[in-house]
């Protein structure tokens, strides 16, 4: 628990997105910095008293640490009056009524709620009812909190005197500022080394929210200016961030994993290109659906595909790719990471289609 606590409050977000080909997004980044934990323990954190996350729009859709509530009132004043995310037509009355009804009957899904409600049949993305909508909206104003999601990963809301812990709900509202320079304070220790652009998309602010804030933090002494090689733009240096003499790192990075959120980063860290492939037509993929990075002591070295067969127990490479100079032994920690991930998700098995260059090789090593 105390490996878990650290573990969160370094990270500080986690990003939550549908997709379970593999695992849920906001299981992976834990596995990948922990190695094999009980993923209740983030279910208990986020759903259960003493809450300790909760999911607002902190990055994209994401589990925050609950006392950045009252450090998003300001967003969700902006949502307020900007009508929500993507939809400025949601119905005011209809809104209320569901609001009254989540306080009157406790938590809720949207299912449970819109009653056959018309659907929406011109958005690209969503086919989602006016309830859907209207409650996303409640949400996004910080009306409605999400009190967790049940096993078909539908929101359930609920109004936050239930959600948010009373302490937290009793904190003053911060300033704009005050709120900006936490969040970027945040930002700059959870990335160690950044540019503004860097601690900019951490928190989905923008550039202009993010210079005073650095400007406060050089002052403090809390970031130091720096440049790095290969980095055309100024960066700047967390106080507490560490330069170990020698890593030894081993994992696979999830697709929405913080390492490879900003693509521009994970390019100058790394020099490597990468991008998901989920939205590209299966005949246009590169690598893969649900392609991961692996990272091996300080380089990524590698990418594969990966799927989840439950109903065979199976964990499926239906791609590995190496990367340029990847050292010798590749493969072999590939294999043991394999077995190490299929473990964790409860597979019995781990079999390697042959595709990509480095597919024959892992697959080697796993037999051996």
């Amino acid at each position: 628990m105390r490996t878990f606590g650290r573990t969160l409050q370094r990270t500080g977000v986690l990003q939550v997105d549908s997709v379970n080909v593999l695992q849920r997004a906001h299981y992976m980044p834990l596995f990948s910095r922990m190695g094999p934990y009980d993923p209740a323990l983030l279910t208990r954190a986020a759903e259960k008293a003493p809450r300790r996350l909760v999911e607002y729009w902190a990055h994209v859709q994401a589990l925050m640490p609950v006392e950045l509530w009252p450090v998003m009132q300001h967003r969700m004043d902006y949502y307020r009056a900007q009508r929500g995310k993507w939809w400025q037509d949601v119905d005011d009355d209809l809104a209320q009524r569901l609001l009254a009804e989540v306080s009157a009957r406790g938590p809720s899904t949207a299912r449970e709620l819109d009653d056959g409600a018309p659907r929406d049949k011109q958005h690209w993305g969503w086919n989602w009812s006016e309830a859907k909508k209207a409650l996303d909206f409640l949400y996004m104003c910080g009306d409605l909190a999400v009190a967790g999601r049940n096993g078909q990963f539908e929101v359930v809301y609920d109004v936050p005197e239930r959600v948010i812990p009373a302490g937290v709900l009793a904190l003053p509202t911060p300033t704009p500022a005050e709120a900006d320079l936490e969040l970027v304070r945040r930002a700059a220790a959870s990335h160690g080394v950044a540019t503004l652009r860097c601690l900019a998309d951490y928190y989905r602010m923008k550039t202009e929210q993010v210079r005073p804030a650095v400007d406060v933090l050089v002052e403090e002494g809390v970031l130091e200016p720096v440049t790095i090689e290969g980095w055309s733009r100024p960066a700047y240096l967390h106080r507490d961030a560490r330069r170990p003499r020698k890593v030894e790192a081993r994992a696979f990075l999830s697709p929405f994993d913080p390492v490879v959120w900003l693509r521009e980063r994970t390019e100058r860290l790394f020099d490597f290109h990468y991008r998901i492939e989920i939205y590209t037509p299966a005949h246009k993929r590169v690598h893969g659906y649900y392609v991961l990075p692996f990272l091996l002591r300080d380089e990524i070295v590698a990418r594969l595909d990966l799927k989840a067969d439950r109903k065979e127990g199976l964990l499926l490479v239906r791609s590995a790719w190496a990367e340029d100079g990847a050292p010798d032994d590749t493969a072999e920690e590939l294999a043991a990471e394999l077995g190490v991930l299929a473990g964790w998700l409860g597979l019995d098995s781990v079999v390697v289609e042959h595709r990509g260059d480095l597919a024959p090789q892992v697959a080697v090593a796993l037999a051996r």
